[in-house]
C-alpha cells in the first residue's frame, strides 16, 4: 500500500512509519516546511494547501496531528491552539481524501472523548462525555465529516489512551520520578488509566490501515485498564522502587489547573472492543509486560 502520514515526527508517528515500511508499505510523510527528502511532501493546513500529486495513488491517509494536551497549563489561548492543531488539519485532509479518491482515512482522537466515566466499563458505543477534553475530541472527530459523508471512504477514529513507551509519552515523563524514589499515587488513586504500549498502538494503527472491516471509532487501549494506584504499584515493582508517596488532588489542581481536573484526577475504564472483535492480538495485554518492555527497550 501507499500510505501518507501527517504528524509523522511524533512518538507514535515515528514508530508507525518504521512499522509500515517493515511490512513492505510505501510511506510518504507530510511536512509543513520545504520537503527535504524523497519521502516528504509539503502541506500548509491553515492555508488548506497540499503539494500537487501528494495524494496520487494513495491507499490510506493517517492523520496524527495535534499539539500536546498536557504540555502547558490551559488558558483560552492554549485551548484554541489545541483545537486548531487538530480540527484544521483534519478538515483539510478529510476534504483531500474525498477529492483525490483515497479510500481510507485513519484519524487521531483520544480517550478523553468519554469524559470521566468512573468505574463504568466503556467501549466504543459509549457517547461523548462533558468537559473541555470531551468537547475537544468531539469536535476533532466531527472534523472528519467531509470524508464520513462521502461514498467509498472508510474513516477510522483512534481514541488513543496513555501510551507506554521507553521515551516520550506518559511513561517517559514519570519514569525519572520513580527512578529517584519520587513515584507515587495521584489523588485518591481510584481513577482509571486506559493505557497501551507503543508497540501495540503502532500495530493497531497498522491493523486499522490494512483491515477494511475496521471502521468508525476504535479504543486504542489495552484490554486491561488499571486504576492509578495499580499503575503506580506496577511501575514501582518493575523499576524496583517503593511508591509510598501521594500527591494530593488539591496540589495537582493548584499546579496544573484544568489539566489535572480533566486529565489526571479522572479517567476512563475503556476497553478495545472493536479491535478485539476484529481479531487484533495484543503483544502486551498486561501492564507489567508493557512497562518491562518500555524499561528494557
Amino acid at each position: 500500500m501507499r500510505v501518507v502520514i501527517a504528524g509523522s515526527s511524533g512518538m507514535i508517528g515515528t514508530s508507525l512509519v518504521a512499522s509500515l515500511r517493515g511490512e513492505g508499505h510505501e510511506v510518504l510523510r507530510l511536512v509543513r516546511r520545504r520537503p527535504a527528502a524523497p519521502d516528504e511532501r509539503g502541506w500548509d493546513p491553515p492555508a488548506g494547501r497540499i503539494d500537487a500529486g501528494a495524494l496520487d495513488g494513495v491507499d490510506a491517509v493517517v492523520n496524527l496531528c495535534g499539539a500536546g494536551v498536557a504540555d502547558k497549563r490551559w488558558n483560552d489561548a492554549r485551548k484554541q491552539v489545541l483545537r486548531d492543531s487538530r480540527n484544521v488539519p483534519t478538515e483539510v485532509l478529510a476534504a483531500a481524501v474525498v477529492e483525490h479518491g483515497v479510500p481510507t482515512l485513519v484519524n487521531a482522537s483520544a480517550i478523553g472523548f468519554y469524559g470521566d466515566t468512573g468505574d463504568d466499563v466503556v467501549d466504543e458505543t459509549r457517547g461523548s462525555g462533558s468537559g473541555f477534553l470531551a468537547d475537544l475530541c468531539r469536535e476533532w472527530e466531527a472534523a472528519t465529516a467531509h470524508a464520513d459523508q462521502a461514498d467509498g471512504v472508510r474513516v477510522v477514529k483512534l481514541r488513543t489512551g496513555l501510551v507506554i513507551a521507553q521515551a516520550g509519552g506518559l511513561f517517559g515523563r514519570i519514569k525519572p520520578l520513580f527512578a529517584f524514589f519520587l513515584g507515587g499515587r495521584l489523588g485518591d488513586g481510584t481513577q482509571y488509566m486506559p493505557w497501551i504500549s507503543l508497540d501495540d498502538a503502532t500495530s493497531a494503527i497498522r491493523f486499522a490501515v490494512e483491515n477494511d472491516k475496521v471502521v468508525g471509532p476504535i479504543n486504542l487501549t489495552a484490554p486491561s485498564p488499571v486504576t492509578n494506584a495499580e499503575f503506580t504499584r506496577t511501575v514501582g515493582h518493575v523499576l524496583h522502587r517503593p511508591t509510598p508517596w501521594v500527591v494530593p488532588g488539591f496540589v495537582l489542581k493548584a499546579a496544573l489547573g484544568e489539566v489535572a481536573e480533566e486529565g489526571i484526577l479522572v479517567g476512563q475504564r475503556a476497553v478495545p472492543k472493536v479491535l478485539e472483535r476484529n481479531g487484533f492480538q495484543f503483544l502486551h495485554p498486561a501492564l507489567g509486560a508493557a512497562v518491562s518492555a518500555a524499561v528494557n527497550g
